[in-house]
This record gives C-alpha cells, structure tokens and sequence, in this order.
C-alpha cells in the first residue's frame, strides 16, 4: 500500500498579518511595535502585538500575565494534557452532574449554542472519531479506520448528551463514554481572554492571534484598520490570497489544506463531518469568519467548514454570518463572500 503523508500540528496558521505593506508578507519588524509577544500555548504558536502601552506598564509584566492566562486556560481546556479540567471529565464515565469551573462552563455554553444553530454540524463531542482517523492526541495510524469501528464512534458522539446547569455551573453526560474535545473552539476562547486581559491593562490597539485565531482592535502602529491577509488555500508555498482592513472583531479561518494524510491518492482531511463519521470532502478549501469574539467566529468557522460551500453559503446568509468562502475550481479557486462580510470589511489586494 503506498502511503503519502502531508501532516502539521493541528493548530496552524491560516493566517498571515500584514502590518504595513502588502506587497510583503512582514513588511515592519516586530520591533516597530512597542509590546511583541510570541510563544507558544495549546499545542501551537501565539502572537501579541499592541500600538501603543501605559506608561506604568512594561512589556515584562504584560508577558507574566499573559503567560499566567494562557497555562491557566490550557490546564482547563486540553484534551493532551491528562491532568487538565477538561480531560478529567472525559476520564469520568459518571452520568450524574459535575461541578466545572466558569470558564469551561462558558465555552460548552458556547459550543452548544453554535451546535444547535447549525443542527450538529458543529459537534464538541466528536473527539473519538478525530482521535480514530489520527488527528487527535492518540497516536496516529495514518490509515483509515474500518467502517465498524467508525460506527462504534458515531454511537459515541452527540452534543445532545452533553448537558448544561447554569445554576451552580455543573455539567453532565447523558452516556459514560462521551468525550469532549475543544479544539474548534478553545483557541478562539484564548484570544479573546488575552484581550480581555491587555483592555483590563488598559492597551486599546492591539492584536491577538493563538493558532491563526485572531481579535483586533484599535488602530495598528500607523494609526490604521489592522492588515490581516488571508492566505491562499495551498499546500505548497505560503501566498496571500486576500487582505482584510479591519478592526474591533475576532477573526478566524478553517480550512483542509494543511493537516491531511493521503492514502493510495486519497486525501483525508482533519475535519470530520459529525454526520457521517469522516472526512469532508468537498470543494470548499477555506473559511474565514469575522464576529463579535474570536471563540464564536473559530465555532462557526468549522461549522461552516463541514457543511460545504453551498451548504455553508446558505447558513451565513440565513443566520448573518460575515463569511469569506476560497472554493476549489477546475481554474484553482475562486471567491464567494456573504452579505454581511462584505458589509463588514474592506478588501483589498
């Protein structure tokens, strides 16, 4: 059998920052800025910057803070490290209610509004098909599982079993073995915690970025919309395919281009479609979605993302999404944007 693979870490960059010119892809150093901060968090890469700082603050301090959230957060929402908040639960078979912190009470809050929005789609119980096709913190097996076993996993999964009490913040399985995985989401809950953190600092111009997931604000260090440019859906080589001025709003891109494997020419996509139990396989390579916080737009961007680009296009329409849809072409790919992202941004080349 021959056996071609195309993996990266499950967190990559969808998206490139554009900070001055767009004729290159990092036209200003990061020293232009006066706060820069890269590191690394939830198994992936993160990138601050801010415009402007209080004179009683030095970057020193902001980065012992940010560190301080981000270890905070991963120890409440990883599925890889075995001691944290949210693996515990997976570990318990119990049924009966569970008190969890605010924080993760907010994010499955979160992921059940967008998963009865987009009737299942949108699913944070579908960690053990994830894990059987490879993607997951299991090791992987670069094969596709057989039809049994994924029949197994689909009787496994269902956010419908998963339960919320907002009084007292408990949360409960309606079966031993669901297992919930948040990746599709917890990034974009990290962004938007670390912004919550450098407002509460008093910074008011900044960007925020954890794993391609991002929340702007203000004005970049020319007093301009932040440059975020889309990158173009390639395996290949990294290019941009479109640059969005914005700001004040969280950003987020899903896509299949990078985290793949191939098997006898057959490519299996990271993303798995609840509904069926395997990988997308359609002709929508990417998704870019702006809302209100970053967590529901990294939500709504894999939903979007499994339902396809017809499908995926008549849900932002409908539910007024602002959505920025890159469609595979016999030509290579073309463009579709909903009425409420071309309404929200301009765009340029």
């Amino acid at each position: 059998m021959l056996l071609k693979t195309k993996l990266t870490c499950s967190s990559y960059l969808f998206l490139i920052f554009i900070l001055s010119s767009c004729d290159k892809l990092a036209e200003q150093k990061p020293q232009d800025y006066p706060y820069n901060a890269v590191g690394m968090t939830m198994g992936t890469s993160y990138n601050i910057k801010a415009s402007k700082l209080p004179d009683s603050l030095t970057p020193t301090e902001i980065t012992r803070q940010v560190k301080a959230l981000l270890e905070k957060v991963n120890g409440q929402m990883s599925t890889y490290q075995k001691d944290s908040e949210l693996s515990l639960f997976n570990q318990n078979t119990s049924t009966d209610w569970i008190p969890v912190s605010p924080e993760l009470h907010e994010v499955l809050k979160e992921a059940l509004k967008i998963s009865q929005l987009a009737n299942g789609v949108f699913d944070v119980t579908v960690g053990p098909l994830v894990n059987v096709w490879g993607f997951g913190p299991d090791e992987m097996s670069l094969s596709p599982p057989d039809d049994a076993v994924i029949k197994d996993k689909l009787n496994q999964i269902g956010y419908q079993h998963l339960k919320l009490k907002d009084d007292g913040l408990f949360v409960k399985k309606d079966i031993p073995r669901l297992y919930v995985d948040l990746s599709g989401i917890a990034k974009g809950y990290g962004v938007d915690q670390v912004a919550s953190l450098l407002e509460r600092l008093g910074l008011v111009d900044y960007m925020v970025e954890i794993g391609g997931e991002i929340r702007v604000k203000g004005k970049n260090n020319q007093g301009q919309s932040w440059q975020i440019a889309v990158e173009k859906p390639t395996a290949e080589k990294r290019a941009i395919e479109k640059v969005l001025a914005i700001t004040d709003t969280g950003v987020a891109t899903s896509g299949d281009y990078r985290n793949y494997f191939e098997v006898e020419g057959v490519r299996f996509s990271h993303t798995i479609d609840p509904r069926t139990g395997r990988p997308i396989n359609h002709k929508l390579a990417s998704i870019t979605i702006l809302s209100e916080t970053s967590m529901e737009a990294d939500g709504l961007a894999t939903a979007i993302m499994v339902l396809g680009p017809d499908e995926g296009f008549q849900f932002a329409e409908k539910n007024h999404i602002a959505a920025f849809f890159i469609i595979k072409s016999d030509k290579g790919f073309d463009e579709k944007m909903s009425t409420a992202f071309a309404q929200s941004t301009k765009v340029s080349k």
